[in-house]
């Protein structure tokens, strides 16, 4: 398995372990966790500036949702320039507006810097909307981007097969294959000087003086600064509290005929369905994707595959489904990122989440953010995404549903639990969170009759984890922790494995 996923992704056949072999030192400068987008970006960063860097990877580089995106490159998010107006003032909407514009250069320079082949290509972007209430969403979103400066206009025209009410066209955007270029990131950082350990779990840390101890699977690490680069810190801490995770899907397909869109296309559908390009070994597919939900929340995963494909049928002349998968993402209570100090530390340990759907982006802007912070101790976007930020208006109507979510689903899980007179009542390829002599366990069975039983309570914060069958997983619906059938950590904040019964 060489990401967080039974289904393989279309970036799949380049995730492959790194194995550089290198010898450890004492002491680093900085001890990078997590290697996807947002620790190779930052590694190479401050490996440049002369810092002694190390990353520690619990798997493999692309483990995570670097190796499940699709690769989007946008210098507009999810959090549009008309809401960042509304919550955070047109001064901090304008500076947002920059956030990709570098973003994008920076991975630009790393490209021709490096050398870097990873199919990078600039395109226009266009989103569309399809009904009268989406078309009043695109007018504020137009009138947004005005306000910013940001180059998006009117169109009457889109490359894309839909009917649509309005439609905007933005230039510049870009697209390029995710693997590709962060496995070239760690080459030029070990070319550098830098260290990468991968199947390294770092369990805790401890600030002490002037240095972090890492506590990890290899041993203690000591560096003057730590970053967690891993899409949500680990432990406990208020950011699980202000971020929400969740699913996306995307399928690739062969296409039929000789025209095809090559754009970038969005409609503002809730949730929205997004499309692209790629080639792989010489065959263009139209990667879609879509149907994201909250982590844990699906009566059946298998089924938001289904509805994106049967869509994706409907308007596009597409032939087989080469590859289907799903990624997790977080979504912070106010729209914005949380990149800098980590809450509750003394100021030696940073992170980096909260990026919805645009982690391409804001993962390669982690890079300057967190290594302007540890060599200069600012950076112009350090207020705008402080991780302590607080404020009460802003995300709190959200903050207050995610977090009666999570109590609900800590309560009814730990009540309703599904009660099995035996084991045996399970089909093959079925999985319940069941009650058994008053113990709550997770049962699956494999094909075959194999039984994987494992106790169902959460290691991070005593939730009760739910079957992801589209995935093959055991899911907190939490703060996002998931496991394999086999107990086996995939995804944190947690940094324990369920713990297995052996039969």
């Amino acid at each position: 398995m060489n990401r967080d996923g039974a289904r393989k992704s279309i970036w799949q056949e380049e995730i492959k372990k790194f194995s550089p072999g290198q010898t450890l030192e004492e002491w680093y400068d900085v001890a990078i966790v997590g290697a996807g987008i947002t620790g190779m970006s930052t590694a190479v960063r401050l490996q440049k500036e002369g810092q002694k860097c190390i990353v520690l990877e619990a798997s493999n580089i692309g483990f995570g949702t670097t190796g499940g995106t699709t690769a989007h490159l946008n210098d507009f998010f999810d959090t549009t320039y008309a809401q960042a107006i509304k919550d955070f003032g047109l001064h901090n909407a304008k500076l947002l507006k920059y956030v990709g514009i570098e973003a994008k250069n920076i991975i630009r320079n790393n490209i021709r810097e490096f050398n870097i082949s990873c199919d990078f290509q600039s395109k226009p972007g266009y989103l569309f909307a399809l009904d009268d209430e989406q078309e009043k969403r695109l007018d504020a979103i137009l009138k947004g981007a005005f306000q910013v400066g940001h180059p998006m206009v009117q169109t009457a025209d889109t490359p894309f097969p839909f009917a649509f009410k309005k439609a905007a066209v933005i230039p510049d955007q870009a697209q390029f294959h995710p693997i590709k270029y962060i496995r070239s990131l760690a080459e030029a950082f070990i070319r550098l000087g830098g260290v990468l350990v991968e199947d390294c779990l770092c369990e805790s840390h401890d600030e002490n003086g002037d240095f972090v101890v890492l506590q990890s699977t290899i041993g203690n690490i000591t560096a003057k600064s730590v970053i967690y680069a891993t899409h949500i810190p680990p432990g406990i801490n208020m950011l699980h509290f202000m971020n929400a995770p969740y699913r996306s899907y995307a399928i690739a397909f062969r296409l039929k005929g000789d025209y095809h869109p090559k754009e970038l296309g969005y409609d503002l559908a809730e949730p929205y369905h997004y499309y692209r390009t790629q080639q792989i070994n010489g065959e263009d597919l139209l990667i879609a994707g879509g149907e994201d939900h909250k982590t844990g929340h699906a009566d059946d995963t298998g089924e938001c595959f289904s509805r994106l494909e049967n869509y994706v049928r409907e308007h596009f002349d597409v032939d087989t489904a080469v590859y289907s998968w799903s990624s997790q993402y977080y979504e912070p209570v106010d729209g914005l990122p949380y990149i800098g100090v980590l809450p509750g530390s003394k100021g030696k340990v940073y992170t980096a989440t909260g990026f919805r759907g645009n982690g391409m982006i804001f993962g390669t802007i982690t890079s300057q953010i967190l290594g302007d912070l540890i060599l200069k101790g600012s950076n112009k976007y350090k207020d705008l995404f402080n991780p302590e930020r607080i404020r009460p208006i802003t995300g709190f109507a959200n903050f207050v549903k995610e977090q009666t979510a999570v109590v609900l689903d800590f309560v009814k899980d730990k009540v309703f639990a599904e009660k099995v007179n035996s084991l045996a009542e399970l089909s093959e390829g079925e999985a319940k969170v069941a009650k058994y002599e008053g113990e709550s366990y997770a049962v699956y069975k494999e094909k075959g009759g194999k039984l994987h039983l494992l106790k169902s309570t959460c290691p991070h914060a005593k939730c009760e984890v739910r079957w992801n069958s589209a995935e093959i997983s055991w899911d907190c619906p939490c703060h996002g922790s998931r496991f394999n059938v086999n107990g086996k950590m995939l995804t944190g904040p947690t940094v324990k494995n369920l713990q297995r019964i052996e039969l």
